[in-house]
């Protein structure tokens, strides 16, 4: 009995034992995958967290592209300039400091200010801090005489993007700024450390706004470089342990043209208004200006409160881009494309002569549109009432069309949509329909409004890109490439039907309206060496019934009907397009034809 108690007690123990080691065993077992998983498997990943404990990684920016015309010129570039920059861990007593360099460097109280504001912050974590910026040549000199007397401050350079031409390009280029959400968005470093980041330009981190520095921000920016500090527990840096540099921007080449640009820009003369031209060959843009401007040199480097609310409050709104946002009439510059689709649609044709009172009368309710002639001119065929700008010819021609099928014609020319291919925020302007009109104020289409279509007035707003897209059109005979800034061909669109079209008689037409006799715009035919095609017109703000009514309301300027031209040369054969629009100029011959001279001479005569 004594026996097999005993025996019973063994097994017990050795099953006690047993459960014992195999429990050992799986948690040993268990405490070496772990260490294998935290010393192999993520070991990466704890190696990467330590290193971010005890590194800090500062962003150092890289010297933006230059922006060039297509001779070379550049247009907006980088200029070098110095700051006086200190490292507020070194320097002991602060107002002595200060007082010791303001005794031959002049601080202004809002400088003073921000510095010390900001002195403790820098100090604690040992960060370079800025005290004066743009220093003079003289200012150099003086202190470095003295930079023995200041182990906490040296001058250090830093750039400014600079324009020499900082109004003339304005709308076209663009400008930079002091970038706020972007650097968060910037990969590789955390967003916290670009408050420490090493910036190459006075202002700070800078990126595109507006126009080709925004649209191409990214090839001019380059890559961003970086230095990475070994930190301590208060996170200061103490030492620079590894440097990679960054790639520069690369330089922007574009079609723009400086001295078709600066002809624009004085032909203007100050007035409100823009200037489109067009390389036929290959769409290029060698001009967009538009006026008033504004300098881009004040946005990229700072523009203070009081002058930017200048600029707002001016009621030229110099920032706002007439040569692609601004909405206008084309009055009769569109009538080349009614008589295209009257003769596409067999609606006219060259030979068909109507009588021209001066008005016409719509049959269905007896209204009367009146043109711009008192008496109008006689007896007209389409060439006179092209040459002559007939209103009467073109009021009866719409009359005749289809209105879906009329502005379906106008949108393969260009007209209600946005063509540019690298521009920015371009507006499609307005190609009205009868399902947009009775959205917009719940009323049918009217054949009067199809009748003032047919003149370029009622509801049709075109912009000026669009203008000198449609004049590239009729000047290549039905084809046009899309506008753009570079200078390669961009994608060719065939946008008509030109089968029952004859381009040579629609040509010289056009080209009699500058070299004819009565060509509306034949006081432009002495400006020039060479032959030019061209429509005017002149877009009426204001529908009145007769010319002592406008004689009374033309006392308000901007009252008076815009001036508008669409031209193309040399003839006979044409290699630039352009588009002029003088807001309230009222003669699109006499005010925006003579812009339009002035630009194709700089850009035909190399």
């Amino acid at each position: 009995m004594q026996f097999e108690e005993r025996q019973k007690e063994r097994n017990s123990f050795s099953n006690r034992a047993l459960v014992s080691f195999i429990i050992f065993t799986v948690l040993f077992l268990a405490v070496l995958g772990r260490i294998f998983y935290l010393q192999i498997t993520t070991n990466e990943t704890y190696l990467t967290a330590a290193e971010s404990n005890r590194t800090y990684t500062v962003p150092v920016q890289s010297l933006r592209g230059k922006i060039l015309d297509r001779n070379g010129n550049v247009l907006v570039g980088n200029k070098a300039t110095f700051d006086l920059i200190t490292i507020p861990a070194k320097i002991e007593n602060l107002d002595a400091f200060l007082a010791n360099i303001a005794e031959f460097l002049p601080i202004s109280d809002k400088d003073l200010e921000t510095y010390k504001k900001l002195f403790n912050s820098k100090a604690i974590y040992n960060r370079e801090l800025v005290l004066l910026k743009d220093l003079t040549q003289a200012q150099i000199a003086s202190f470095e005489v003295r930079s023995f007397r200041f182990p906490g401050a040296f001058v250090g350079k830093r750039y400014r993007r600079i324009s020499e031409y900082p109004e003339l390009f304005s709308h076209a280029l663009g400008y930079t700024s002091r970038a706020s959400a972007t650097i968060a968005s910037l990969p590789g470093i955390p967003s916290r450390n670009w408050r420490d980041a090493e910036f190459v330009y006075a202002s700070g981190l800078i990126s595109g706004q507006l126009g080709l520095e925004k649209i191409y921000d990214d090839t001019l920016s380059g890559s961003y470089g970086k230095k990475i500090y070994e930190i301590d527990a208060r996170g200061r840096l103490y030492n620079l342990i590894k440097f990679e540099d960054g790639a520069p921007g690369e330089d922007l080449y574009t079609s723009l043209d400086l001295l078709a640009q600066q002809a624009a820009h004085e032909a203007i003369d100050g007035k409100r208004g823009a200037v489109v031209a067009i390389h036929l060959p290959t769409g290029s843009l060698n001009v967009l200006y538009s006026s008033p401007s504004f300098s881009i040199n004040d946005f990229a480097n700072g523009i203070d409160q009081q002058s930017f609310d200048a600029i707002i409050q001016d009621t030229n709104k110099p920032l706002f881009n007439r040569a692609l946002k601004g909405r206008y009439p084309p009055a009769s510059s569109i009538k080349p494309a009614i008589a295209l689709y009257g003769l596409n649609a067999n609606l006219t044709s060259w030979e068909r002569t109507i009588e021209d009172p001066g008005f016409f009368i719509l049959p269905e309710d007896g209204r009367v549109y009146r043109g711009w002639r008192e008496g109008g001119h006689g007896s007209v065929d389409l060439t006179k009432a092209i040459v002559q700008s007939s209103n009467t010819y073109f009021f009866d021609l719409a009359y005749q069309s289809d209105i879906n099928q009329l502005t379906t014609h106008l949108g393969n020319m260009g007209f209600g949509k946005s063509l540019c291919i690298d521009c920015f925020d371009e507006d499609p302007g307005l190609l009205p329909t009868p399902e947009w009109k009775y959205a917009q104020y719940n009323r049918g289409w009217f054949t009067g409004d199809t009748v003032n279509m047919g003149v370029g007035q009622g509801y049709i707003l075109a912009t000026p890109i669009q203008l000198a897209y449609y004049a590239s059109l009729l000047a290549n005979k039905g084809t046009a490439r899309f506008p753009h800034f570079g200078s390669e061909p961009s994608p060719e669109i065939t946008s008509i039907d030109t089968s029952n079209f004859n381009w040579s008689k629609l040509h010289k037409a056009l080209e009699l309206v500058v070299e004819g006799p009565s060509g509306t715009a034949r006081r432009l035919s002495e400006l020039k060496p060479f032959k030019v095609a061209a429509k005017t017109g002149t877009a009426e703000l204001v529908s009145l019934d007769s010319k002592e009514a406008y004689a009374e309301i033309r006392s308000d300027v901007l009252q008076r009907d815009h001036a508008i031209i669409i031209a193309f040369g040399p003839i006979p054969n044409p290699e630039y397009a352009v588009s002029v629009v003088i807001e309230n100029g009222e003669s699109g011959g006499l005010v925006a034809g003579p812009v339009a001279v002035e630009v194709l001479k700089k850009l035909i005569e190399k």
